[in-house]
């Protein structure tokens, strides 16, 4: 046990968080795949059991990798992966798998493993480190807005169109943690007003051409609106899953009916990712649920103490950067399950079953613990470093 612990670096208390949400999730996995198994006719609650220990062991593996590279190298990296992050996109909106014939196409199968890989966000990843090595090499410069268009803001308009006809959800938070580690990194404000309104001028802009040929983009807008419509109108069709995600968690009282018993499980369809947090209330109940928050509040506590460890600006907004989506991500999927927010298909991080989900946020842990691993690094040994090291040096 020394052996193994001797070769884990930084934050342990991040560790430890992750350890936790794994052991916490096994359960509620296994007993929201009914619905999968009973409902839907696929596969055994074992064996989706099965396979999200494996996922979680792998993302285990993600993280220890990711944690031991210094975390200069993901500077340049992020210059690398972006035009193949790009050229991913293309295939997936070409290629990826649909949903009941809905331009939802969002993942891509990876050859010979069968499992489905969701490029978004892995795009959102690669994204958000760039963005954090450009303000970061700008920091003490003079940031003259038509330059920051070309190499900061063009790549970004670039990945979240290409993400936006099948993941609006995805596209939001993207675009809003930029914006705001853009802020921090000391990106000028009256520039940051302009860029926002330029998105809701493109989002706006997308709608409009999706109304006018819906040949052309499908039926995602009508799905955007059917959400909206059904989270202020109790009465639509589509309010089914929120409201048997509101009789799971008044049902679940205190304390719960107990691990395995819920009967929400059953009719919810997205139960085992999307509304897991409202299976987790039903069998263990508002206590439960707090823990989970609580959780997530504690692993966003543990990045503002590495923040404050961290000798780098770039480090700073490298954590910022990877770290806050994971809580907002988090934060989204709950309020999604009291009713709070409209339905988003967002996942519970590290909880709900889900390969890519569970993949991108170890690779994002893995990263913050790289940070918090670092001995003094300083500005110039990271931003100085030529992409193509990166190459040689792994090579």
């Amino acid at each position: 046990m020394k052996t193994i612990f001797k070769h884990i670096k930084g934050d342990k208390t991040i560790w430890a968080i992750f350890a936790v949400l794994a052991i916490l999730s096994f359960m509620p996995v296994y007993s929201a795949s009914t619905n999968l198994v009973y409902v839907v006719g696929s596969g055994s609650t074992l064996g989706y059991l099965v396979k999200h220990m494996v996922l979680l062991i792998m993302g285990f593996g993600i993280i220890y990798g990711v944690h031991k590279i210094p975390y200069r190298y993901f500077s340049g990296a992020s210059v690398i992966m972006l035009p193949i992050v790009i050229i991913l996109l293309i295939f997936t909106l070409t290629q990826g798998t649909t949903i009941g014939g809905a331009n939802a196409s969002r993942w891509i199968n990876i050859p010979f493993v069968g499992i489905g890989f969701q490029t978004s966000t892995l795009a959102g990843l690669v994204l958000m480190v760039y963005v954090a090595r450009y303000l970061a090499r700008n920091k003490e410069k003079e940031i003259k807005f038509k330059e920051s268009l070309l190499q900061l803001w063009l790549p970004v308009a670039a990945v979240l169109i290409l993400i936006l006809p099948a993941n609006f959800s995805t596209t939001a938070i993207i675009f809003v943690m930029i914006l705001m580690v853009a802020f921090i990194g000391g990106y000028p404000i009256k520039y940051i007003a302009f860029i926002l309104g330029m998105g809701l001028l493109a989002l706006t802009f997308f709608v409009l051409v999706s109304k006018a040929f819906p040949d052309v983009m499908s039926n995602r807008v009508q799905t955007w609106e059917n959400r909206i419509e059904s989270f202020s109108n109790p009465d639509e069709k589509d309010a089914y899953q929120v409201e048997k995600a509101k009789i799971a968690i008044a049902t679940g009282g205190p304390v719960g009916v107990g691990p395995g018993k819920s009967v929400q499980k059953n009719f919810l369809p997205q139960s085992s990712s999307d509304f897991i947090y409202a299976i987790i209330i039903e069998e263990y109940g508002l206590a439960g649920g707090l823990l989970i928050i609580s959780i997530y509040f504690l692993l966003f506590f543990r990045m503002f103490v590495v923040i404050r460890k961290t000798t780098t600006i770039f480090g700073t907004l490298l954590v910022v950067g990877v770290g806050c989506p994971i809580i907002f991500q988090a934060t989204i999927n709950m309020a999604v399950a009291t009713n709070l927010f409209p339905v988003t298909g967002q996942t519970l991080p590290l909880i709900s079953s889900g390969g890519t989900s569970i993949w991108m946020t170890c690779f994002a842990l893995g990263m913050i613990l790289s940070v918090s691993a670092s001995k003094e690094e300083t500005e110039e040994d990271i931003l100085d470093d030529n992409p193509l090291n990166i190459l040689h040096e792994t090579i």
